[in-house]
């Protein structure tokens, strides 16, 4: 079993690693501004730029997830860096639209094996008590990141510009793929809650047999349980993201500097939230997740409603603040249930399956959202109401949510190493 110090060495690397990921996908929110101007982009021009990434990062969901399950999750992390650490670089040198966004899909190509094989690497290194916790740990880099890329962006974007700010961020992924190339060992065996029995089928689960595991996982009911609940809480989590900067500039009448003040306070709610949920979330009975999962999809509709209803710049922080705590729990849930109710040997490839919801949220929320303000002559109202639509999606993929595993994971009993 991987000691303690190296597990939690191991989780410091990969935030670390999840940390840049944010870093280079948070930042294009900000400077994105500052490009539709050097560019001269329509507000659909700047959706589908916003896109562009999750495109990219959708489509490699799967593939890295079979990838980090078929020939380990260490060179595909390793992969993941180098490619996406090149392509940030590369944003530096786009001179039109057409440019960017190849560069900017590319980019997401790269990053989309990261994910699934850094949970990979979490279910070889922690055993099942302690998941939710330490994905908790890795998923609080995208609210710190949130945090500090308002006040960072709109400093370095007003000193450096954006093309040199970008060749920064890419010879820093270079820094931690060197990291990881030295420091990140993956045991031989798993842990020995799961060595001992599984569900699935050795025939699956075999490195020479395994190309019947993607069809037999699309065959269970839960893994299309997550894919919905990921497609629709991250509908809500990018739409925000990507526009936020924006509607703040345009509809609230802000500018960059005081958008990067006011979105501190949520940021810090996300991070909380986050710390928060691993801890109740491996506290919670069996079942219990998927109702205080609903609930708080529940509460996220109401929140957004109050959000562009809001009255005052303040009362909107408010409620975004508290809706972030909501989004929070729901975004470290659905990894948890993955990680909690599936074997070790198949996490890489269904959390690729899942996440793939959550990155295709990415890709259409953003661009549907441009072309929603360019037809309704610059106001968010629309787009707001699609996010409320998604929140009630959430709830009905958690509540028919089955508990079990799925016909693939009633089988008889085998051992999966001998």
């Amino acid at each position: 079993m991987t000691s303690k110090r190296t597990r939690n060495w191991i989780l410091a690397l990969l935030f670390l690693g999840w940390s840049l990921g944010n870093l280079d996908r948070y930042i294009m929110n900000y400077a994105v501004l500052a490009i539709t101007e050097d560019l001269n982009l329509s507000s659909s021009s700047t959706g589908i730029l916003l896109s562009s990434f999750f495109a990219g990062y959708a489509l490699m969901q799967m593939p890295g997830g079979w990838l980090a399950d078929r020939f380990g999750p260490r060179k595909v992390l390793l992969s993941a860096v180098v490619i996406w650490s090149i392509f940030t670089g590369l944003t530096a040198v786009a001179w039109s639209l057409t440019s960017m966004i190849i560069i900017r899909f590319l980019f997401g190509i790269g990053e989309g094996g990261f994910q699934p094989a850094s949970s990979k690497i979490l279910s070889l290194t922690f055993p099942k008590a302690e998941r939710a916790r330490a994905m908790s740990v890795i998923l609080s880099s995208s609210g710190i990141i949130s945090l500090f890329i308002p006040l960072a962006a709109a400093g370095m974007l007003e000193t450096i510009g954006w093309r040199t700010m970008f060749v920064i961020f890419g010879l820093a992924g270079v820094v931690i793929a060197v990291l990881y190339w030295f420091f990140i060992k993956i045991p031989n065996h798993p842990l020995e809650d799961e060595i001992v029995k599984t569900t699935i089928p050795t025939t699956t689960m075999n490195p020479q047999q395994n190309k019947g595991m993607f069809k037999a996982l699309l065959k269970t009911p839960i893994i299309w349980n997550l894919l919905v609940a990921y497609f629709s809480i991250y509908a809500v989590n990018w739409g925000l993201s990507a526009w936020l900067p924006t509607y703040l500039v345009k509809s609230r009448g802000l500018d960059l500097v005081s958008v990067g003040w006011a979105q501190t306070i949520p940021a810090v709610t996300t991070i909380v939230g986050i710390f928060i949920s691993g801890y109740v979330i491996d506290k919670l009975p069996k079942g219990k997740e998927r109702l205080l999962g609903s609930v708080s999809c529940a509460c996220i509709g109401v929140l957004l409603y109050l959000m562009f209803t809001a009255s005052s710049v303040s009362a909107f922080i408010a409620y975004q603040t508290t809706v972030n705590l909501f989004i929070a729990f729901v975004v470290t849930l659905l990894p948890a249930i993955v990680l909690k109710q599936l074997p070790t040997s198949v996490t890489g490839t269904a959390m690729g399956i899942a996440n793939t919801g959550g990155q295709l949220a990415g890709f259409i929320t953003p661009m549907a959202i441009g072309f929603m303000v360019d037809a309704f002559n610059g106001s968010f109202d629309a787009a707001f109401w699609m996010l409320i639509a998604f929140s009630v999606v959430c709830i009905g993929a958690l509540m028919t949510m089955n508990d079990k595993k799925g016909e693939l994971f009633k089988q008889n009993e085998e051992e999966v190493y001998s």
